[in-house]
């Protein structure tokens, strides 16, 4: 499947969360499929930390870069682009097409760089609402993510119950935990504190915090796989020695992994876009303004969810996403559950397996066009 990138601009002001206003801003998106007649058959398919709006197929010329979501998204695959319009929408704040930190500030003609606003997932999704105006798409059959996509899915069913069908929400959690918290502020520390950081304006230095931006990754990395997982991969493996080095070069497999990911990672990824993406996973809490108590945030919901986990997501465990499910039922909202006992840990959703393709297959052949 052959695909290609999109922009849409918007000239119109967003105000953000913060009360700060983006005096306008770009949107890069990809689509797949065709909308049918009664613009009935859209789903939304929101991304993670560090990926974007190539969710499937390919670009001309590129057969080695397919989409992140390739093995979900496609013809004939669970969310079948034979039967569903499928967009795929880069947030605002991205450095992947979006306007974001890296882009002109209209103010003065330079990168934004530590001038732009920190966005929310209630920003995202805003936006998001303005590019399918643009498109002509007034509900979707379904709004989908994957962790922090999972995020910006259910405050699509809050922000704009009247707009989403089914909500999908995989490896999710209603709110950070401490201990989620806490990793973001030591990735983050690590940019900050990167001597080519610069307070966040290298851009106009030539320079990139790299230091910082590998530590980072690597620290992510630690987190998206569970022990098991990392030991059937890596286990305690020697890289191409009989013996340990008594340095503090690598020594062991799990050492170059981690490495060779915050390498390849810093060459692409924008440490401004890092920061922000940490604080809006940070700041999610649908729950904040009602006294900490996810049924009552979850009352304006009308849409039917399928909530999915994996039993060794230690980042989002399965018991928040069993705390979603509590909620939706309080509120007599219609909702199928996954627990699937996947021993990848949190990146078990970018996976193939049989019994969580299926169950999305199934939803997505169930759902009314």
């Amino acid at each position: 499947m052959i695909v290609q990138a999109q922009k849409a601009s918007f000239t119109e002001p967003l105000r953000l969360r913060s009360g700060a206003v983006l005096p306008a801003f770009d949107i890069a998106y990809e689509t797949y499929g065709e909308l049918n007649a009664q613009r009935s058959n859209a789903v939304l398919v929101c991304h993670a930390l560090n990926a974007s709006h190539h969710v499937a197929g390919t670009y001309a010329g590129e057969p080695d870069n397919p989409g992140w979501w390739d093995n979900m998204v496609g013809p004939g695959k669970p969310l079948d682009t034979n039967r569903f319009f499928v967009i795929g929408s880069n947030y605002i704040g991205s450095c992947f097409g979006s306007t974001g930190p890296a882009s002109p500030n209209p103010a003065t003609g330079r990168p934004w760089g530590a001038d732009f606003p920190v966005v929310t997932v209630e920003d995202w999704v805003a936006a998001q609402a303005r590019l399918a105006d643009r498109l002509g798409i007034e509900r979707f059959a379904a709004v989908m993510g994957g962790s922090l996509g999972a995020m910006q899915a259910l405050q699509w069913a809050l922000s704009f119950p009247d707009r989403v069908r089914h909500a999908i929400v995989i490896a999710a959690t209603p709110r950070l935990s401490t201990q989620n918290i806490a990793f973001n502020e030591v990735a983050r520390q690590a940019i900050m504190t990167d001597p080519d950081f610069h307070g966040g304006h290298y851009y106009e230095k030539g320079v990139v915090p790299v230091r910082g931006l590998r530590i980072a990754r690597m620290i992510g990395h630690i987190t998206y796989l569970s022990d098991d997982a990392m030991m059937e991969k890596f286990g305690r493996v020697l890289r191409g020695k009989d013996g340990p080095g008594f340095d503090f070069d690598v020594d062991f497999e799990i050492e170059s992994y981690l490495r060779y990911q915050g390498d390849k990672f810093a060459t692409y990824f924008d440490a401004n876009t890092y920061l922000r993406i940490t604080k809006a996973l940070d700041y999610y809490d649908p729950a904040a303004d009602f006294a900490g108590d996810l049924s009552a945030a979850f009352a304006r919901a009308s849409a039917d969810f399928l909530v999915v986990s994996f039993t060794s997501d230690w980042r989002f465990t399965s018991q928040r996403s069993r705390e979603i499910v509590r909620a939706l039922l309080d509120n007599r909202r219609v909702v199928s559950y996954l627990e699937n006992d996947a021993p990848q840990g949190h990146d078990a959703f970018l996976l193939d397996d049989a019994r969580y393709h299926g169950a999305l297959r199934a939803y997505f052949g169930n759902i009314a066009l």
